[in-house]
């Protein structure tokens, strides 16, 4: 049988399949039954992405298999056979939306089905950066245990995403392999349609981050081919829906990989032919050129990103440090080059090994830093980094920071060798690889008798951190000569430009003024460029002729101008990984934030995903904005529009985690006291009627100030 008539009978399969699963739900609820995923403002995203026309019931899902079928011809050719795996991931998407109706849960762990809105944006940052190198699917169980879950593990190791469909999930369940979004391993269900999910969430990514318009179906491609770097293992035996899929994975870029040397021929840099399961990775990561970062590290447990979510639960724990109720700390010293001895690691005090079994110990770790180029702004940008290296140890937990950081070590990395020096190892070398310019070099010493412990928190850590709170505090857009630009998004949004002061920093909620300016002077041609704010066009506005010349060459020239401090002039484009969304709420004349874990409704009667949708991709939508968490309580938030005033919603959790920030703010500026007290979340009220009963009640002063529209 040709390759042709594998994908044709393949596509016939799915679509047979998609027609009665819709007609079925039509018997069951009626036409006008709605339908879509939950925590998405894209309801069935491939159709969406590929047509511009969104399904929200039965009755549309009934014309989308109308459509489906006219782009299923058939003839041999190369065009054909893509359209009827673009076809094959439609109606795999049709099946997949009929197991959702009426608020349905089809999938229980390890099985995960969709992938949400928000779960798309939080890879945003680390796709980015490259800590996600590639996205790796696999399909179907390979042949022995130990191989599926070695591949996984090869894939893990380097950061990759890893999503699962069919067999091989029950074996790494049977292996009792650690699955589930927070470690990059996704099990997304047992039949094949399942893997539209995986297809969806390119095609979300392309919406998101690239402003690709629904229905665009060239710029779809392209951004996917390009810039999503996902490739395909599916184990034999295939089968012909298998393969119809494995034709649109191929339309969408992205490579398939087998051990079926039979059932279909090969396609040079298509669908390759692999033997050797060992093999996969290799084969996969040259086929979709993805080159990756080789990090040496000497310690006995896999180091990598795909680790930096892992849970350590208590009946998991061999030992914790916890600063919460012990002396703790993590500190970052700059020193004179004679006073450091490069790659020496001191541990002062009991090693694991000494420590009973779930017992809460003191840990305080010093790492001394010199180079010429060093600077003692870079302290708390090295600092912040301990959290995501400490994080990327298997079997390693790391939550806070300063003085008030926790660590758990698992019964597993114990068992494998982990030790207490082995942190020391990870936190030089990684020191060593991404400061390399500024940090010529690091020796670290880790306490763990708590006198020392005692001793370093209270009389060098805090005084050091109470010294650079009060140096920035000063730092002010004020007070500052230049600003940063950050590109680093380009890779997914390449028209979006952020522009990094003190006072705002980065959407993403990692990108300080000091992170860029670390940036910079690490890389003096990289994504971080001064921009200097001699030319004032408004205070108020925070308009520059300097940042709009910037932000027009950043963008190549897809942006003329930016405002920093407004959301209805110019406002600063998105890319789609923001923390938060703030949009207008014309009823209690304010704004309304949501953060990117909430997953509740809010008064402007749309979602988070929903509130997301409306701006993104590098793209100015005055009314909204995407920005950090950090930036609410700053003064410059909507200082054009009235400032903080102006914020009459956010989620409970959002509220408490910036009270005491925007409480402070609020007194400074306003003489308001409790300010996050007058402010609404979803315990108050979800519909604008009850929230500006709330806000009138409470004397809000957004009631008050002048109509933003």
């Amino acid at each position: 049988m040709l390759l042709f008539d594998i994908v044709f009978n393949g596509n016939d399969s799915m679509y047979a399949e998609a027609e009665q699963a819709v007609n079925e739900a039509i018997a069951k609820y009626g036409e006008d039954k709605a339908v879509g995923f939950p925590d998405t403002a894209y309801t069935l995203a491939c159709y969406y992405a590929e047509t511009g026309t969104k399904i929200t019931n039965l009755k549309e899902a009934k014309e989308a298999l109308t459509y489906i079928k006219s782009i299923m011809t058939r003839e041999r050719r190369l065009h054909d056979g893509f359209m009827s795996g673009v076809a094959t991931a439609l109606s795999a998407e049709l099946i997949e939306a009929m197991k959702y109706i009426d608020g349905a849960q089809p999938y229980e762990a390890p099985y995960l089905g969709h992938m949400t809105d928000a779960q798309i944006r939080e890879l945003g940052v680390p796709l980015v950066t490259g800590d996600i190198p590639g996205i790796a699917v696999i399909i179907n169980a390979a042949p022995t245990v130990e191989e599926a879950c070695a591949l996984v593990k090869s894939y893990q190791s380097q950061g990759n995403f890893v999503c699962l469909v069919g067999g091989i999930i029950e074996q790494l369940k049977e292996a009792n392999y650690k699955t589930g979004f927070n470690v990059r391993v996704f099990p997304v269900g047992e039949n094949i349609s399942s893997v539209c999910h995986a297809v969806s969430a390119a095609c979300r990514t392309a919406m998101i981050f690239g402003n690709i318009q629904p229905g665009d179906k060239k710029g779809l491609q392209e951004y996917t081919f390009n810039r999503f770097r996902a490739f395909v293992n599916a184990f034999a035996p295939l089968d012909e829906k298998t393969v119809a899929c494995g034709a649109g994975a191929i339309y969408y870029g992205f490579p398939v990989v087998t051990n079926d040397m039979d059932y279909t021929p090969s396609v040079p840099k298509s669908l390759i032919k692999q033997p050797k399961v060992e093999e996969f990775n290799a084969t996969s990561l040259e086929a979709r050129d993805i080159k990756i970062k080789i990090t040496n590290v000497d310690i006995p447990v896999a180091f990598a990103s795909a680790f930096e979510g892992e849970i350590i639960r208590r009946g998991d724990m061999q030992v914790e440090f916890d600063g919460s109720r012990v002396d703790c700390a993590e500190l970052v010293h700059t020193c004179e080059m004679t006073e450091i001895e490069d790659h020496k690691i001191t541990v002062v005090g009991p090693e694991v090994d000494d420590m009973e079994l779930g017992s809460k110990n003191s840990i305080a770790y010093v790492v001394k830093v010199a180079g010429k180029n060093m600077q003692p702004d870079f302290e708390p940008v090295i600092e912040r980094k301990f959290h995501n290296y400490i994080n990327c140890i298997e079997g390693v937990y790391h939550t806070g920071q300063r003085d008030m950081q926790r660590i758990r070590i698992s019964k597993d990395a114990f068992a494998a060798g982990f030790k207490i020096k082995h942190i020391g190892e990870v936190l030089y070398s990684q020191v060593k690889n991404e400061f390399d310019a500024v940090v010529d070099k690091c020796e670290v010493v880790i306490y763990t008798d708590p006198a020392e412990c005692t001793r370093i928190r209270h009389e060098v850590a805090i005084p050091i951190f109470n010294k650079r709170d009060d140096r920035l505090a000063t730092l002010t857009d004020e007070s500052v000569d230049v600003y940063y630009s950050c590109i680093l998004c380009q890779a997914f949004s390449p028209s979006h430009v952020c522009v990094v002061t003190p006072e705002r920093l980065g959407l993403c909620g990692a990108v300080s003024w000091l992170d860029a300016k670390a940036t910079h002077q690490l890389d003096p041609n990289g994504p971080c460029q001064e921009i200097t704010k001699e030319r004032v066009i408004d205070e108020e506005l925070g308009a520059y002729e300097d940042v709009n010349e910037a932000v027009q060459k950043y963008s190549q020239g897809a942006l003329e101008k930016v405002t920093l401090y407004s959301i209805m002039q110019d406002p600063m484009t998105s890319c789609g990984c923001f923390e938060c969304i703030c949009g207008i709420e014309p009823f209690s004349n304010g704004v309304v934030i949501a953060n990117r874990e909430y997953a509740g409704m809010t008064p402007l009667g749309m979602t988070f995903p929903e509130m997301a949708s409306m701006t993104g991709g590098g793209v100015q939508t005055p009314g909204f904005m995407g920005h950090g968490k950090h930036f609410i309580g700053s003064k410059k938030f909507m200082k054009a529009e009235g400032g903080i005033e102006r914020i009459v919603w956010m989620p409970k959790e959002l509220k408490e985690f910036v009270a005491d920030r925007l409480n402070a703010t609020a007194k400074e500026l306003y003489g308001i006291d409790n300010f996050t007290d007058m402010i609404g979340d979803e315990t108050v009220a979800e519909d604008p009627e009850t929230l500006v009963a709330f806000l009138t009640e409470k004397g809000h002063p957004a009631l008050g100030l002048e109509p933003m529209m």
